[in-house]
């Protein structure tokens, strides 16, 4: 994961933010872009012989969820080296307008009768994941997005 968040990076789009920090509240002199979008970066990693169930359940259910929500779908992609998790890894970025929005769109995505059937009915053998990794980013002010 440390090698895709460094190709992200390099591509512009964005920096860890401190958690203390919302994404309208750049501090003065901070190379942190003000009214940055809040960015969140996660990492699956699925339980043995699960990714291709994992991938079923975001391209079928989870991602117009996502829409309904209010979060934006940057992009999904899976490693390509054997060794840091192509058989089992998957990363996504998403974007909200703020992270009071984030949290929210959370919220409201956790409690949603059509996830949690979504859920359950792609887990009837077992969790998909293992693993479930979050990373908030804020956009530094020299990135081509905000």
């Amino acid at each position: 994961m440390t090698r895709l968040v460094s190709l992200l990076l390099a591509a512009g789009l964005g920096t860890a933010a401190a958690p203390a920090t919302t994404a309208t509240e750049a501090p003065a002199g901070s190379s942190l872009a003000p009214g940055s979008r809040c960015f969140e970066l996660r990492t699956y990693t699925a339980a043995p012989g699960k990714l291709e169930a994992l991938h079923a359940r975001f391209r079928d259910h989870t991602n117009a969820l996502f829409t309904k929500h209010g979060m934006t779908l940057v992009g999904y992609w899976v490693p390509s080296d054997p060794d840091k998790g192509a058989g089992n890894t998957l990363v996504y970025l998403l974007s909200f307008p703020d992270r009071a929005a984030r949290d929210k769109a959370w919220k409201d995505f956790g409690s949603d009768p059509a996830w949690t059937a979504a859920r359950d009915a792609s887990e009837v053998n077992g969790k998909l994941a293992e693993k479930v990794e979050s990373l908030l980013l804020t956009a530094t002010d020299y990135s081509p997005m905000k």
